[in-house]
């Protein structure tokens, strides 16, 4: 078995009948983290007791004991997880030493199962960026081409997961952080339903957007992985009491009779031939495999990127309002502490310690729930989201899955768009309404531009449909032209 391209089902199956030990499997994405991650940026730090970690899980193989689904699979965090013992930074400043003391509910789900977790991974300054261009411990690199961005928030996970420094990571998704690095680096992302998986210790962007969820290599694993995390947990009220389903097991290629719904809104404007091409051909693929095309229509979607950065920026403002220097983080340098007042405290430490996209969210937030402008802003935006979400409900009527472009282009270079916010945030342009929504959306690779840069396919469901979405996707993949297809920095 190749270890470095094997899936994730197949490590855990070679762990658990001890073909490989998970302290080779441990020690193997070891040596590919330390020989292709100064090339990339992926990982901002290591876990330094993994392939202890694994000899336990070994020893607890070895003495007949059930070790989980995911028995001694590698997987690399987004810094926006709590992991208990290892620096949790969200990317930023502030919390540069902040080791929390326990786990996120998905990790902790994820170590019950057997994973091993090798180090966090890279994001944007608390998710905020869709380049991988803000975070505190530098740029990632896109896999494909060291040029390009790997996407944002998620860029670590992504680019990790492309070239394979890892088996299986998570990533976290607020308007697109999953799908958009999916799509950029070539691999599989899952954003679920939103209340699908629990929030509880992941650093807070904006409360009623996040969602966590897999990055992987394949659809299977993808469910496999998600099947993992999901389920309702006491420590998050907006945790949906549903059974999880074995999404994994019910996955299959066959859509004949599915209707998969062309959204009018998202058919037209300024797609680059590559995208528009990638998306014709992931239509007649369906077509040929049995499947019905039929366009549904969701006009509000027109307003879902204002709509988004006015709910995300309020909530954030919100949020962020807790790393103040006091209790913990970072704290600004004072030749006389007690002769400084709060003001200047607080101003100093957190104008020091956030980046410039982060401040520019947190002002833009704070202005919109200001006495005078939350009805005009916030309350207004609360308004338009839930119209998006009914006419979604009256476009699911219509349809099983909607099949849409992920993003206009593929990875753009850094530095291209980092100084035009403007260019950045329409860049959210097709994933945005899914978080807004509340609905699944998955990004699954499909094409190749002309520079051979990897190109995504953008599936969303009904609520609570994940199934669905899967085997649409699962189709697709079976049929693409990309499968198999590697970066060429592996």
């Amino acid at each position: 078995m190749d270890l470095t391209f094997a899936s994730i089902s197949e490590i855990a199956e070679a762990v658990k009948t001890r073909k490989v030990s998970a302290k080779e499997v441990a020690q193997h994405f070891r040596k590919r983290i330390e020989s292709l991650n100064p090339k990339l940026n992926a990982f901002t730090s290591l876990n330094p007791v993994a392939v202890q970690d694994a000899e336990a899980l070994d020893a607890r193989i070895a003495r007949g004991e059930d070790v989980g689904l995911l028995a001694g699979v590698p997987f690399g965090i987004k810094e926006m997880f709590c992991t208990k013992g290892l620096t949790t930074t969200a990317g930023s400043k502030i919390l540069e030493n902040f080791v929390p003391p326990y786990d996120a509910t998905a990790v902790a789900r994820l170590k019950k199962s057997g994973i091993v977790v090798m180090g966090k991974l890279n994001q944007d300054e608390f998710a905020m960026g869709s380049s991988n261009e803000t975070s505190f411990h530098g740029v990632v690199k896109n896999p494909w081409d060291l040029e390009r961005v790997p996407g944002g928030s998620s860029g670590g996970s992504a680019a990790a997961q492309a070239s394979r420094l890892v088996a299986g990571t998570l990533g976290t998704d607020t308007g697109g952080s999953i799908r958009q690095p999916a799509s950029f680096c070539g691999i599989v992302g899952v954003k679920p339903t939103y209340g699908r998986v629990s929030r509880y210790g992941i650093i807070a962007y904006a409360s009623s957007l996040d969602q966590a969820g897999p990055m992987v290599s394949s659809v299977k694993d993808a469910a496999l992985t998600l099947e993992v995390i999901s389920g309702f947990d006491p420590q998050d009220s907006t945790t949906a009491q549903k059974k999880v389903p074995a999404w994994s097991q019910n996955l299959k290629a066959d859509v004949k009779g599915m209707k998969i719904g062309l959204m009018k809104e998202y058919m037209t404007g300024n797609l680059h031939p590559d995208v528009q091409k990638t998306v014709e051909n992931s239509v007649d693929t369906l077509k040929q495999l049995g499947a019905e095309i039929v366009e549904v229509s969701v006009p509000m979607t027109e307003f879902a990127v204002p709509v988004y950065y006015l709910v995300a920026a309020s909530e954030a403002s919100s949020n962020l309002s807790r790393y103040d220097g006091v209790k913990y983080g970072y704290r600004a340098e004072f030749k006389n502490l007690s002769a400084v007042d709060l003001e200047e405290f607080y101003s100093q430490t957190r104008g020091q310690a956030f980046g410039a996209e982060v401040k520019r969210r947190i002002m833009l937030g704070t202005y919109c729930l200001s006495s005078g402008y939350y009805d005009a802003f916030y309350n207004k935006a609360g308004q338009v989201r839930r119209l998006i979400m009914q006419q979604y409900l009256e476009a699911f009527k219509k349809c099983d899955v909607i099949l849409s472009p992920v993003t206009t282009a593929p990875a753009f270079k850094i530095g291209e768009r980092v100084s035009d916010p403007l260019a950045m945030y329409l860049n959210d342009i097709f994933t945005t309404s899914t978080n807004l929504a509340g609905l699944p959306g998955m990004s699954v690779p499909f094409g190749q531009s002309q520079s051979g840069l990897p190109i995504g396919i953008q599936l969303t469901a009904g609520h609570f449909e994940e199934q669905k979405m899967l085997n649409v996707a699962y189709a697709l993949e079976s049929a693409s032209l990309v499968k198999g297809k590697h970066p060429h920095v592996i």
